[in-house]
């Protein structure tokens, strides 16, 4: 679920930086979260825990962000502080999402993205396309920032062929809107998606992606703070309301480029310890 609410940023952005190359950059950040399926979690001491409860703090974020500029455009920061505290509310009564209902938004959200590429190709491209041009080795690492923490396992159930499912449906994703939009105007605006469907004459659709972005990103919110909120504060005490408001406020003022880089940033750090923790238990055993 986390995939569906910060992919539409995560390619945005990405295009504005790395140009076509940002599917060289999903590429790189499938194999990288491949490999991180082949590690053994972060634990529960010293600073994994913080780094951990980080790393999710600032995937809420982004999910929120695209709840804002997606769901309420009008008002895009204010929607997603409030979709932050309804989240922390939800947690602290102990509300969490069915496996039932995790089950059928993740497939729901499949669905959409087959619907997204099928769309794309099915309709022929309006106008010309510069060509690729050499990498902006630059840019390709900011892609590959941003869309790396959307593809990171973060819990030990969420490994193997699961990565490697959302790795190829984010990579078929990216070279389905590149086809219809081109890299330059993906990457002109934070909600270009909107702009695929107006280039591929499926304008009418707006209002579903409208739901689709709800269901993309309310589910994952929610799971995404109860993870962050065990890491940081199992008790539910002041720590995690502190974090909550932190993350609401961040939600107002970071904007969607600095959301996905603190995220960006998060997951390497995470993945950094990950590797040392899986030498450090090699070399005991």
């Amino acid at each position: 679920m986390r995939l569906g609410g910060g992919l539409p940023l995560a390619l945005a952005v990405g295009a504005a930086s790395a140009g076509y190359w940002v599917a060289a950059a999903v590429a790189l950040a499938g194999l990288l979260a491949c490999f991180a399926a082949r590690l053994p979690p972060l634990g529960d001491d010293g600073p994994e825990r913080y780094v951990a409860g980080f790393a999710r703090l600032a995937a809420v974020v982004v999910q929120a962000t695209a709840f804002g500029l997606y769901v309420v455009p009008a008002h895009p920061g204010v929607a997603a502080a409030v979709l932050v505290l309804a989240v922390v509310a939800a947690d602290f009564a102990g509300l969490r999402l069915p496996e039932p209902v995790a089950r059928g938004v993740t497939v729901a959200l499949l669905a959409a993205a087959l619907v997204l590429v099928a769309i794309c190709v099915v309709v022929a491209p309006v106008g010309t396309r510069p060509g690729i041009g050499a990498p902006a080795v630059p840019g390709v690492l900011v892609a590959l920032l941003v869309v790396f923490p959307l593809l990171l396992p973060r819990r030990a159930e969420h490994t193997g062929r699961r990565t490697v499912v959302l790795s190829v449906v984010a990579l078929v994703v990216t070279a389905a809107a590149l086809y219809q939009l081109g890299a330059l105007r993906l990457g002109l605006s934070a909600t270009s998606v909107r702009d695929l469907l107006a280039a591929a004459d499926a304008g009418a659709l707006q209002p579903v992606l409208t739901v689709v972005m709800v269901l993309a990103t309310l589910p994952a919110s929610l799971t995404t703070f109860a993870e962050a909120r065990e890491r940081i504060a199992p008790a539910r005490g002041t720590a995690a309301v502190v974090a909550g408001l932190l993350a609401a406020a961040a939600a107002v003022v970071a904007g969607p480029v600095a959301a996905l880089v603190a995220a960006g940033l998060g997951g390497v750090v995470e993945l950094l310890l990950r590797v040392r923790a899986s030498r450090y238990r090699g070399r005991r055993v």
